[in-house]
């Protein structure tokens, strides 16, 4: 059984956003570096997630795509 999402909508893994964008996990964190695409929520420790908004708001826009600071 799948997870409902919460108030705040679905967490992505990293693996899970690699597979929805189809970017490497390495562009991934370069384009956070960069500015280009969705920074990841901490979870503690080592562990991080994405929002599932911010993923499909940059697939809507990839090229154009800039964080909201």
């Amino acid at each position: 059984m799948q997870p409902q999402p919460g108030p705040c909508g679905r967490l992505m893994s990293v693996k899970q956003v690699a597979a929805e964008t189809s970017l490497h996990r390495a562009t991934i964190y370069r384009k956070v570096a960069s500015g280009t695409f969705p920074s990841p929520q901490s979870l503690g420790g080592r562990r991080v997630a994405w929002r599932e908004a911010d993923v499909e708001s940059w697939k809507a826009d990839p090229v154009g795509w800039r964080g909201d600071g």
